[in-house]
């Protein structure tokens, strides 16, 4: 929460908590209703994509919460060398609010929009006018947005609320207010209803430009380093057109830096980079995997078990013993996660704590209790 919150703060739906999902129900049983028996030609691909979209987004968010989970755990690459705390896991865990937000308006927009029903698969006109207007325009404006979003007034009800985490997370990129979303989707809406309205827009553009501010936003918000420098190095301009993970990261710790979005040039232009960002960068690539003083041994219990695990669900993590609806329809992800096990399986770090001076790992043995106990038998 901000530390003075101002209106519209609290997202519409917080007093459902988990049957917020059902918002989206009518919207999607008329979607899938629809295409599956009305007549092929009157059939709406685009409304009946929507669903199968969010869930890519959340699929999409999920992997870059375990891969930097996983990344943090092990220590190397870190920017900022703090463990991740209760407090925040608990703040950020409405980080699908936004999916809900923008499903809501893909499909008032789907049914009210010229033309929005009916998109061809590509169009490289709309990709040019995407990318032109993208560099040109939701960069400038979000540049001065966040800046203004800097100013004691907005930062106290509102842009706080994401400065909270200091150690951040990919999913810390979409923790805000609910009015400070609103501007960002008008923002970053800007590419996607000027190719709709112009009649140049494409399944494509549409789902590649979306997928492409999720990347972004996941990967800059990572708490280690990984992108290499040579990259950088065989195309230097690269510097001006991308952020990194160590860019971000400043803003997140000093503040009143490195404001841009995903291009930095704004920041160069303006004079707002931070002076030590190129040293931080080069320092975080090079920093080896801690090597821990205390290793502490855990093996996996049922084959539900692998979804508790911190790498996964945080819901699922903090009560391990809860059984939730969703779990059965995630079967097929369960056995075969069982079936890798059997044939592959390599111990892995799941968490990291420190203690003073001490540095202490949780690893998992991937192989589950009644494998473990057989083992033992057998040795001794």
């Amino acid at each position: 929460m901000a530390s003075n919150p101002g209106i519209l703060t609290d997202w519409p739906w917080k007093p459902l908590g988990s049957f917020k999902y059902l918002i989206l129900a009518p919207w999607v049983v008329h979607s899938i209703y629809s295409f599956l028996f009305k007549e092929e030609n009157k059939r709406d691909l685009t409304n009946f994509l929507i669903l199968p979209f969010l869930l890519w987004r959340v699929l999409h968010n999920q992997i870059w919460i375990s891969i930097s989970r996983y990344r943090n755990a092990k220590g190397n690459n870190l920017l900022v060398d703090k463990s991740l705390q209760f407090e925040q896991v608990d703040r950020e865990q409405n980080w699908d609010d936004q999916i809900i937000l923008n499903g809501i308006i893909y499909y008032l927009l789907n049914s009210t929009l010229p033309g929005a029903s009916h998109f061809p698969i590509w169009r490289t006109d709309g990709v040019i006018i995407t990318i032109l207007l993208h560099v040109g325009l939701v960069e400038f404006l979000y540049y001065w947005f966040h800046r203004a979003l800097h100013h004691h007034f907005l930062y106290s009800r509102y842009h706080s609320h994401h400065h909270s985490s200091i150690v951040t997370e990919p999913i810390t990129s979409v923790i805000h207010p609910f009015a400070e979303h609103m501007v960002y989707f008008m923002l970053l809406s800007i590419t996607s209803l000027t190719t709709v309205l112009t009649g140049t827009s494409s399944l494509g553009t549409l789902i590649g430009y979306i997928t492409y501010v999720d990347f972004m936003n996941n990967m800059g918000h990572c708490n280690f380093e990984f992108i290499p420098k040579w990259l950088f190095s065989i195309f230097p301009p690269l510097k001006y057109l991308m952020y990194t993970p160590t860019f971000h990261s400043l803003h997140h710790t000093q503040f009143r830096t490195n404001y841009s979005l995903f291009m930095p040039f704004y920041d160069y232009i303006y004079g707002t980079m931070d002076k030590s960002t190129d040293t931080l960068y080069e320092t975080s690539l090079n920093k080896e995997e801690e090597v821990p003083h205390v290793v502490h041994l855990t093996h996996l219990t049922t084959l539900d078990s692998i979804y508790h695990l911190r790498l996964g669900l945080s819901s699922l993590a903090s009560s391990p013993h809860t059984l939730k609806w969703y779990m059965w329809i995630m079967w097929p992800i369960t056995l075969l996660s069982t079936m890798l096990t059997l044939i592959y399986g390599r111990t892995f770090v799941v968490e990291r704590n420190r203690f003073n001076m001490l540095s202490l790992q949780t690893w998992v043995i991937p192989k589950y209790s009644d494998q473990v106990r057989k083992f033992l038998t057998t040795s001794s």
